[in-house]
């Protein structure tokens, strides 16, 4: 009887135990980005671009309800560093960071180009060439520690989109951009024919970084997501929904 009695004890408490976890709700993901026309951008309140559009369709297909905000990268980063319900895009995978994310992608990729001002002439033939220049750098993004760490002389600005301006007063000599191939950044920044690419130094593909404490389930299904909006289609679409972005309309 006493043996009855306990087994019944253990099977009313598995009951209980598994009812609670399934009455346990799925976090809510906070998701950050940084402003970076046209990849995520703030139209009215709502975040939308590239990177945006294509994020959103993931956690709408894989059922995971999600905040998205735009900060500043440093801050939108280190949220996902230390907030366990975060992810931020889009993020380069390099070996450095490779052990502190849960990583879902690629969601998208760029080249790393050298910018310089046109009049300058400037020719490179490879990135060592760039040795004797300043370059200027997004502070604590990829590109900035990607060319710390191979000792070149690199002056940070705390917003990407100063460093154009820096370099048309010549306070650096070249801008590290991360530019999608085909991109009208620079004309839409209203530097056409001012500011041209003189090297492709890298091409990079960039991520959903989730933070370790996201669980796999929902990282896994975030994966299976993306699979099937590559099988689809989506993902083009959402490309070439921001091919005219910034072009003057013709009148």
């Amino acid at each position: 009887m006493n043996t009855i009695i306990v087994a019944a004890m253990l099977a009313l408490g598995c009951a209980a135990a598994q009812a609670q976890a399934q009455a346990q709700p799925e976090p809510r993901l906070y998701l950050t980005t940084e402003a970076a026309a046209p990849h995520s951008m703030l139209e009215g309140k709502r975040v939308v671009g590239i990177g945006a559009d294509t994020v959103r369709e993931i956690m709408v297909r894989a059922h995971i309800a999600h905040t998205i905000e735009l900060l500043p990268w440093k801050r939108a980063y280190t949220a996902a560093l230390e907030r366990q319900d975060t992810c931020v895009f889009s993020t380069t995978r390099t070996p450095e960071r490779e052990a502190l994310f849960k990583w879902v992608g690629p969601i998208g990729e760029a080249d790393w180009v050298l910018m310089a001002r046109a009049d300058r002439k400037l020719r490179l033939n490879s990135l060592d060439d760039a040795r004797r220049y300043r370059i200027g750098t997004y502070n604590g993004d990829a590109r900035d520690l990607y060319l710390r760490a191979r000792g070149f002389d690199v002056d940070p600005a705390p917003n990407d989109l100063l460093n154009p301006r820096k370099l048309m007063a010549n306070r650096i000599d070249l801008w590290a951009a991360s530019i999608r191939r085909g991109s009208a950044t620079i004309d839409r920044m209203g530097y056409a024919g001012k500011i041209v690419p003189v090297l492709v130094f890298n091409n990079i593909r960039v991520y959903l970084a989730c933070n370790q404490a996201v669980p796999d389930e929902l990282t896994g299904r975030m994966g299976v997501a993306l699979e099937s909006m590559e099988r689809d289609g989506s993902l083009q679409r959402i490309l070439h929904r921001y091919d005219d972005y910034g072009v003057p309309a013709k009148r």
